[in-house]
């Protein structure tokens, strides 16, 4: 089914976000006579999600902007298990004060997505360890766990994959996929939520939770998936050289945010203009066929849309300056990543390869350090580097106080005497 009645699912099937739908038809017509409240659920394994889980946000903004509600449900129940689907081996535990923490640093990032409150079409954000860690276990064996076929857990890909590898699943991970599919019941009795969404790798778990709803006798459930998205040469999404591109702003500021979308390869740009921004089909059609040099000027624009959306207009627009400042005019702008040390250490002087190994971090070690030296891939105020031994000291200071340090042509750190 391609063509759908209801907006929601036409933005999604135009802009590229559906992999899988358990029923297009029935969803369709679901979503085309009421308000519906659907959800996504995110494990709070770090203390900020990476942008790797964007398309994930984009799905429940994208369900708000076309009349619905959407239910962030934030797994403080679940992440003490950890989800094992496509794992090589068990997560680590984590504790519940762990887990909390990691939930209130996780939230900040919704509201730039989603309009929270009371009203018929407002986002809610539950914990499910509201009811999850009041279970009783003996009563949810018998009510919930009778429904579930071991024979039919172990065919999953997520399940069968780690085992076909001949890797342990323990049982607490086994019962992972249990308690998600009792999520999506409970948040049907409490919420009336009728779908829940995911990426493709969690189409058996919601599938699952449609089955159990079918034997509890919840009303029709729907499972709608989205692609797991890997660039055009195959690297996954949300990962840089440097590691995970976070979300939170205090774990990667606006201007290396905007500079990951910047540098997306050329054959992605029409793609990824769909699923991150929310700019018309019309003007992403324009955009995506400029070809030849130009292209890098509609990255540009696709990197300030992106970054304005988390980070807000005034931060992507800083961004954007202070990229045109470092490459297009060589100078250096406030907006850059700056790390501060103490003018006493500066004065005594601090050695080329600490510096851009241990104090900007651009490099993940000393020695790594060394061989960009000898790659010409080092460069202090502009200048490259061509002695490891070198020592930078309170005369390499700009007049506004501060040592540019440079990885390559993309990559820029001020160290900033205080």
């Amino acid at each position: 089914m391609t063509t759908y009645r209801s907006d929601f699912l036409h933005t999604l099937h135009e802009r590229g976000y559906i992999h899988q739908v358990s029923d297009e038809a029935g969803l369709d017509d679901l979503f085309a006579r009421e308000t519906v409240t659907a959800y996504i659920g995110f494990d709070p394994t770090a203390p900020s999600l990476h942008a790797g889980g964007l398309i994930q946000i984009m799905l429940l903004h994208w369900l708000q902007k076309t009349g619905h509600r959407p239910i962030s449900l934030m797994g403080g129940g679940t992440g003490m298990v950890g989800d094992p689907s496509f794992k090589d081996e068990a997560r680590q535990l984590m504790t519940v004060d762990t887990i909390e923490a990691n939930i209130s640093s996780i939230k900040r990032v919704f509201a730039n997505y989603l309009a929270y409150g009371e009203g018929k079409s407002d986002a809610l954000m539950i914990n499910n360890a509201k009811w999850l860690r009041e279970l009783n276990y003996l009563e949810f064996l018998r009510d919930v766990g009778r429904h579930f076929s071991v024979n039919r857990m172990l065919s999953f890909d997520s399940v069968k994959t780690r085992l076909d590898r001949e890797q342990s699943l323990s049982f607490l991970e086994f019962n992972y996929m249990i308690l998600q599919a009792y999520d999506f019941v409970e948040l049907n009795k409490r919420y009336d939520v009728r779908l829940q969404m995911g990426g493709s790798d969690q189409w058996g778990n919601i599938i699952n939770g449609i089955d159990l709803g079918h034997r509890m006798g919840t009303p029709q459930l729907y499972a709608l998936t989205s692609p797991l998205l890997t660039t055009a040469s195959g690297a996954k999404m949300g990962k840089s050289v440097n590691g995970a591109v976070w979300l939170n702003p205090d774990m990667l500021g606006p201007y290396e945010f905007w500079q990951y979308w910047r540098n997306v390869e050329d054959a992605d740009v029409g793609r990824f203009l769909k699923l991150y921004t929310t700019l018309p089909m019309d003007e992403i059609a324009r955009l995506s066929a400029v070809g030849g040099s130009e292209i890098n000027d509609v990255k540009k624009i696709f990197a300030t849309e992106v970054t304005a959306m988390l980070h807000g207009r005034a931060a992507a627009e800083a961004a954007a300056e202070a990229a045109r400042r470092t490459f297009e005019e060589g100078g250096i702008s406030a907006d850059l990543p700056t790390v501060e040390v103490p003018a006493a250490e500066l004065e005594a002087g601090i050695g080329v390869l600490a510096a851009f190994a241990e104090k900007a971090g651009l490099v993940a070690s000393n020695g790594e350090a060394r061989r960009q030296v000898k790659g010409g891939g080092l460069k202090v105020n502009d200048a490259t580097v061509t002695d490891e031994k070198a020592v930078i000291t309170g005369r390499d200071l700009s007049a506004e106080g501060v040592v540019k340090l440079s990885l390559g042509k993309k990559k820029h750190v001020l160290l900033k005497a205080v």
